[in-house]
């Protein structure tokens, strides 16, 4: 269950700018989805973005898109992401199997992405400190569901130095002058 860069994406679910305002720890889980967004585009992971009903809740936060301009962005009305026809198909079409998930709100549209992700037979990597409710309560009960499900709690360190795999090379060198640098401010919030 060790993530492999060439297997992996990164799928950060409904971090809109209406609903962030609301959301506990939702600053930090905005900049660490960001901050391994951009090592994920540094290494060539594909980094999708999905926006819950954007005409109520606004689009992406745009912290989230300026950081991340390689990204695809997906529409949907499904709370589960991967209930959307269009998305299935093309995660199908990926041939990515390691899912790294986080977004908000973690109990609804994460939880559900991942629950409809593992049913479908993908590996859910639930990126902790990137992932909040409005409740900081809900966030945990989500987890603690996925793991049960199946899903494997990580951390966004832990993600980068597995997709990194080793430290004599290149693209690790470029990695850490860019990203590998400790972050202020960051805790383990569930």
């Amino acid at each position: 269950m060790r993530l492999m860069l060439e297997r992996s994406l990164l799928l950060i679910v409904d971090m809109q700018a209406g609903l962030m305002r609301v959301i506990e720890h939702g600053e930090q889980a905005t900049t660490e989805a960001a901050w391994l967004g951009g090592l994920a585009g540094e290494l060539e992971v594909p980094v999708w973005i999905t926006e819950q009903y954007p005409e109520g809740l606004g689009g992406s936060e745009p912290h989230l898109l300026e950081a991340l301009p390689g990204c695809r962005l997906w529409q949907k009305v499904h709370f589960d992401a991967h209930a959307e026809p269009a998305f299935a198909s093309a995660l199908a079409e990926s041939g990515k199997r390691q899912i790294v998930l986080c977004g908000t709100e973690a109990h609804i549209c994460v939880m559900q992405t991942g629950l409809g992700l593992l049913e479908a037979g993908y590996e859910v990597y639930w990126l902790v400190e990137a992932t909040a409710s409005r409740r900081a309560a809900e966030a945990v009960l989500a987890k603690e569901r996925m793991v049960q499900a199946g899903a494997v709690p990580v951390s966004a360190d832990m993600v980068a130095y597995e997709w990194l795999h080793r430290c004599d090379n290149a693209r690790f060198k470029q990695a850490h002058r860019r990203f590998l640098r400790p972050r202020a401010g960051r805790t383990l919030i569930f």
